[in-house]
């Protein structure tokens, strides 16, 4: 039986994984919004409304699943997930291939950029215990995010980033691939690759960012 500590922190990694995605679409819909694209706007995504975004698998039972493989059965997974994605329309941009790029930056960007955000609250100023619990977690999860989104395989945003840097004969391949890309996660996920890449990111964060105090 799961006791209340236990509950508390998977609800506050859950959080702070639901703030992260949020943000994380909404920075896409943004940028291409930026760029000359109203897709977002008109579909009522470019919004940090966290209901605008939610998607019943990967935002909701994905994560709670891992969550409780983390810490109900302590299995080293991390915690993992995907918002609804925002819809796009490269057809509005200038450049569409650069515009895609961008856009798909944007969503890793934001990310970094809030868990540069938690990493400086947590050493400026001296947060009660349990919101450091809640910091620590929001911290690792966008820096998780990040990194797992800019994997070079459809359709994680380093896909978008590889799309645009390829030849024309490349670009074709990737656009064949794409439709296998989550099988292509997937068997990247059960082989262990991701977890070996990711999870080394979770120590490190806990023993560089927060002097070991949640290493």
């Amino acid at each position: 039986m799961m006791s209340f500590d236990m509950v508390l922190e998977v609800v506050m990694a859950l959080g702070a994984f639901f703030l992260a995605v949020v943000f994380h679409e909404y920075a896409h819909g943004r940028v291409a919004y930026a760029l000359g694209d109203p897709t977002a706007r008109d579909a009522r995504r470019l919004t940090l409304n966290p209901f605008a975004h939610i998607d019943p698998v990967g935002t909701v039972i994905l994560p709670v699943l891992l969550a409780v493989l983390r810490f109900v059965f302590s299995m080293n997974v991390p915690i993992l997930g995907y918002a609804k994605p925002v819809p796009i329309n490269p057809i509005y941009f200038r450049h569409p291939y650069r515009g895609m790029m961008l856009v798909a930056l944007a969503g890793p960007f934001i990310n970094v950029f809030l868990a540069g955000v938690g990493v400086g609250l947590w050493h400026l100023i001296d947060l009660p215990e349990l919101i450091s619990v809640f910091v620590f977690y929001f911290v690792v999860i966008n820096i998780l995010l990040a990194v797992f989104n800019l994997i070079p395989v459809p359709p994680l945003d380093g896909s978008r980033v590889l799309l645009y840097l390829l030849p024309e004969g490349g670009k074709r391949l990737l656009v064949m691939v794409e439709p296998f890309g989550f099988v292509i996660i997937f068997l990247l996920l059960y082989a262990g690759v991701l977890e070996h890449l990711l999870l080394p990111l979770v120590s490190w964060v806990g023993g560089v960012l927060f002097g070991g105090r949640f290493s």
